[in-house]
């Protein structure tokens, strides 16, 4: 399954995708997570000292290695140098799996060990000063979008995305590349500004929205929660000792977290998994070629000297039980 987790800035999207993982860790779940968030915190959540979480490797530095290995034999593109952020697979593509191992985990993937199992940590790399009016995030976070559109994961797999805050996360399609988006809003009017813009493009491209209500301290903060996402509020979080003890770099073991936190977490497991049953891979690899023939377009031909739109297979369905046979 694979999750995103939203939300405006300082929302504690962080904080709360960092207890989802553990919380899948502990129920014996493999997960990847990945860091795609400009500022690069999830791996301090999950335990990493700061010398840890810098030592991690960033997935935009290793781009022509995810290009060249994902590329595999496929006839459709010419050359690794040609593939855009975008690209979809095809016969002859390699795929990644959740469990597995290959050259890119081994290059992009860390191991971090929780209280309760290991899970893989992935991320961007931080927007660094280099960067600053050469380029934008968003051109960190292709590689992520990369390894989505081949990635194929099963219902008890798991694969969790801290996004960027804000809207930021529209810049591409890769807001459509998950089975479940939890967004996390504070019971304020800025709180669910995000949620409104949110569940506009949830509504035209068919991603499944719900919403964590965090920071809630009252009767009256979930009321106002109701009134403003309604059906789409799923679960509301309060005070936790625990996070702020592992705030303060603290943290005690991951099971003496408050048992009505524990709740919530459940009940974002339980949305993720019913968002199973709605699994379509037709109309997830059709968006795949969508926003591939839309960024081929408006920029990826004229940077790559390339047709693109060359690089789609019309036969090809990504799928669980996909075996892309490696040509020549």
């Amino acid at each position: 399954m694979k999750i995103a987790f939203v939300g405006k800035g300082g929302s504690g999207k962080t904080t709360l995708s960092s207890l989802f993982i553990r919380h899948l860790a502990a129920n014996e779940a493999p997960v990847v997570a990945v860091d795609a968030d400009i500022n690069q915190h999830l791996g301090a959540a999950l335990g990493l000292d700061e010398a840890e979480a810098a030592a991690l490797p960033a997935m935009g530095a290793h781009l022509p290695l995810i290009k060249d290995y994902l590329r595999g034999s496929n006839p459709r593109i010419a050359s690794a140098e040609t593939m855009i952020k975008t690209t979809p697979p095809g016969r002859g593509s390699r795929l990644l799996r959740v469990v597995e191992d290959n050259p890119v985990y081994d290059a992009c993937a860390r191991t971090v060990r929780l209280d309760d199992g290991d899970i893989r940590l992935m991320a961007t790399g931080p927007f660094t000063e280099s960067d600053l009016g050469v380029s934008c995030y968003h051109s960190k976070v292709g590689a992520v979008e990369l390894c989505l559109n081949h990635l194929v994961d099963g219902q008890d797999e798991y694969v969790v995305v801290d996004m960027t805050a804000g809207s930021d996360s529209f810049a591409s399609g890769m807001f459509t590349r998950f089975d479940m988006t939890f967004l996390v809003a504070e019971p304020t009017r800025k709180g669910v500004s995000v949620y409104r813009q949110y569940k506009e493009y949830a509504r035209d491209f068919g991603v499944a929205l719900k919403v964590v209500g965090n920071k809630v301290q009252g009767l009256d903060d979930i009321e106002f929660l109701r009134e403003e996402t309604g059906d789409d509020l799923l679960v509301t979080v309060g005070h936790s000792e625990w996070v702020r003890c592992m705030e303060k770099g603290r943290p005690s073991r991951f099971e003496l977290l408050e048992a009505d936190n524990r709740m919530a977490l459940q009940a974002l497991q339980n949305a993720a998994e019913d968002s199973y049953a709605n699994r379509d891979w037709e109309h997830y690899t059709r968006q795949m070629v969508h926003f591939h023939m839309k960024n081929a377009e408006s920029w990826g031909n004229a940077k790559t000297g390339a047709d693109l739109a060359a690089q789609v297979d019309p036969a090809f369905v990504l799928g669980e039980q996909t075996l892309v046979p490696q040509l020549g």
